[in-house]
């Protein structure tokens, strides 16, 4: 059986290394959607790592791209690239830039990092897959800060209007955004109706839950001819007890005694 904690707490201190080293921030924004993306491409995601353009490959889209850290030490992690390219994340003269940069490395498929992109791109995949009659999926992790966007919902109409059962947004409800508490600054309740109305098939899953986490991704579609939609209730920051929760885990440079608390903690 997979280790999935394991492997999540080496994705983490990657994230950590990562941000320490670069003086970057968004380290909250990665650490929360850590544990699904351990799930996605170490349990759930047909990919080869020797082979990442494969025609018949699943396609992960990281919408959220300011978190492209957490992906980055995924990949890395699951093989797709070694380990020492993490070193020149944020770095000048490397491809390894802070926001998601398409064909940067194998295994990131699109740049993203101006939000409310990824899910359109998402459902370009998608429906181009259908009409080739193709049975790989696209999953495309977005913020609940994107669900402000207006090309979030114009894209949810879309999916649901072409029936691309095909299609799986992932929703990172770590309940914070740049500016504050999601629900101060602009109130998505309640999101999960707001998605049915629009035509989707909806599930709320325990973010930090490999188990649950395994099992819904395991169950996409959840209804033939609908997109599904899986809103994740994560905590920013998640892994590392003084970046849970907070707003300032999104901007933190990282101090040495930070780095070196945080590495204690997973260890």
């Amino acid at each position: 059986m997979t280790d999935y904690k394991e492997i999540s707490k080496q994705i983490r201190k990657s994230i950590l290394k990562m941000a320490f080293d670069s003086q970057e921030g968004h380290v909250g924004s990665a650490l929360s959607c850590a544990d699904a993306l351990t799930v996605l491409y170490f349990g759930i995601l047909n990919i080869d790592p020797k082979n990442p353009l494969s025609g018949n490959r699943d396609r992960f889209v990281l919408s959220k791209g300011h978190a492209v850290s957490a992906l980055y030490a995924v990949l890395a992690e699951r093989g797709f690239f070694e380990k020492k390219c993490l070193d020149g994340y944020c770095k000048d003269g490397t491809k390894m830039a802070g926001h998601s940069t398409k064909q940067s490395f194998p295994g990131v498929e699109v740049s993203t990092g101006a939000l409310g992109h990824g899910l359109p791109m998402a459902c370009g995949m998608a429906i181009a897959d259908k009409k080739d009659k193709k049975k790989n999926k696209t999953f495309v992790m977005i913020s609940d800060g994107e669900c402000d966007e207006g090309t979030t919902w114009e894209s949810a109409l879309f999916a649901a209007h072409h029936k691309l059962d095909n299609l799986v947004v992932i929703i990172d409800y770590n309940k914070w955004q740049a500016f504050g508490r999601t629900k101060d600054v602009l109130n998505l309740e309640p999101l999960a109706e707001k998605w049915q109305a629009f035509g989707w098939q909806t599930k709320e899953v325990a973010g930090h839950n490999f188990e649950e986490l395994e099992k819904h991704f395991l169950t996409v579609p959840l209804k033939k001819d609908l997109p599904t939609v899986i809103i994740l209730n994560t905590k920013k920051g998640a892994g590392v007890s003084f970046l849970e929760d907070k707003l300032e885990s999104h901007y933190k440079h990282l101090t040495k005694e930070d780095f070196q608390k945080a590495c204690e903690e997973l260890s």
